[in-house]
């Protein structure tokens, strides 16, 4: 089943992650309490949540031998089970929060300086996806993500 293994934010740009036992998503504001989080919906619909893949980390970590932890890529939401670019311009539910994918998060130079240099060509369609809060709700470790028909 795909679903949400953990849930990270910051409170502030550059701050540390933090992972969170639930979230909420406010549509068109980004996550409560996230850096992003702009109330009065004006978030960017880029900036609102991002996700990536367990198994991209994974892969990383088994390919390089270089430890990657969770946190590191600074994605909001880490998943299992799931292919996230599939879910690029479609409509998909986390738990009880539809969500909109924006466009795929490829590897920047920040990711690189805050880790390795070699994530910038590990993560190319690897890095996550950029999602839009449509319906807001609560986001909790272990809910489940579907695609809307």
């Amino acid at each position: 089943m795909s679903r949400v293994v953990q849930i990270l934010i910051a409170a502030s740009e550059g701050a540390p992650m933090s992972p969170m036992q639930e979230v909420e998503a406010v549509a068109g504001c980004g996550l409560r309490g996230d850096r992003y989080f702009r109330p009065g919906g004006d978030a960017d619909p880029a900036a609102q949540i991002t996700l990536i893949e367990h198994e991209c980390i994974d892969e990383f970590v088994a390919a390089s031998g270089l430890a990657l932890s969770t946190d590191q890529p600074r994605r909001n939401l880490i998943t299992r089970d799931v292919r996230l670019n599939a879910l690029c311009g479609k409509r998909f539910r986390v738990g009880e929060v539809e969500l909109e994918g924006i466009e795929l998060c490829e590897p920047c130079r920040t990711f690189a300086e805050r880790t390795y240099a070699q994530v910038v060509k590990a993560f190319v369609g690897k890095g996550g996806l950029r999602a839009r809060i449509v319906t807001g709700g609560l986001i909790r470790p272990g809910d489940a993500i579907s695609e809307l028909a």
